[in-house]
């Protein structure tokens, strides 16, 4: 009896080791297939209203984030159709990350210390600098930060530039509310507004749209800030984060960010920066 109930004792422990093993090694599968770094499908969350950086175009994505994403993805192992954007807005990106809605975030998403408490980043893959672009019979009246004291500014709704200007810099513009920069841009034609400030990346966007309609636009060219694009990421997925990290810097040294970069914004006249950026970490 004695010897039975040691055979019986025996199995229990072998048996609870095997569920516990079973379980440790389950979660260890969940973080990897968590990871971005070991996806064989990856939905990648994009702009649509930013001309030359991320514009839906006759139902294609098209511009400088969408061939970053592009290049990333294929560079973790991902093509093809197997990679799916899908639109977001400067409202939704983290609450989309948190979700599950997207894995990674390529929409000139500036890194902040507020985003960086809900959502990790890569990189970032390029910094632009915030700058103004006003109508050409405005040039002489709009030179700097400072000349949008009182005049009508746009503010799109989970964005940072407007509140770079009226709360950080202390400038009283006022405020035209826009759901995109494609609806700023309009306002801006059409009078609505005096002045768009945003990074230069898109307003160089903007203002070659409007070129091609006839519309004339100037950049004022006097930036005030540092805007490092990050690749937006879920919260903790550090393996993903260096893996991105290790696909931007590939981009750089085989200089294909540097082509992109020139496609996109080399007729512009801005400044463009073709050495890779100083990574923010990923922890």
């Amino acid at each position: 009896m004695v010897e039975v109930r040691a055979r019986r004792a025996a199995a229990a422990v072998l048996a609870a080791a095997a569920v516990l093993a079973a379980g440790t090694a389950c979660g260890i599968a969940d973080a990897e297939d968590g990871s971005v770094a070991g996806k064989d499908r990856l939905v990648i969350g994009v702009n649509g209203d930013q001309p030359g950086v991320g514009e839906l175009k006759g139902g294609r994505y098209e511009g400088f984030d969408i061939d970053v994403a592009k290049e990333i993805a294929g560079r973790l192992g991902v093509g093809g159709a197997d990679v799916v954007f899908k639109r977001v807005s400067s409202a939704t990106r983290e609450k989309m990350l948190r979700n599950g809605e997207v894995d990674l975030v390529v929409a000139s998403y500036s890194v902040t210390p507020e985003r960086k408490v809900e959502v990790s980043f890569a990189g970032p893959y390029y910094v632009a600098h915030q700058d103004i672009l006003v109508r050409a019979s405005d040039a002489e009246r709009i030179r700097s930060i400072h000349d949008l004291k009182g005049r009508r500014l746009c503010r799109v709704r989970g964005s940072v530039s407007f509140p770079r200007v009226h709360d950080e810099q202390g400038i009283a513009a006022l405020p035209v509310d826009a759901d995109g920069y494609s609806g700023c841009l309009a306002d801006l034609v059409s009078g609505r507004l005096d002045a768009v400030s945003t990074d230069d990346l898109i307003l160089a966007g903007l203002a070659g749209k409007a070129s091609g309609s006839g519309q004339r636009l100037g950049i004022v060219n006097a930036p005030f800030t540092d805007e490092p694009y990050g690749v937006g990421i879920r919260k903790g997925d550090v393996d993903g984060c260096e893996a991105v990290n290790k696909a931007i810097t590939g981009m750089y040294q085989d200089g294909t960010a540097p082509r992109l970069l020139e496609r996109w914004f080399g007729k512009s006249g801005l400044k463009i920066t073709p050495t890779v950026p100083q990574f923010e970490g990923c922890v």
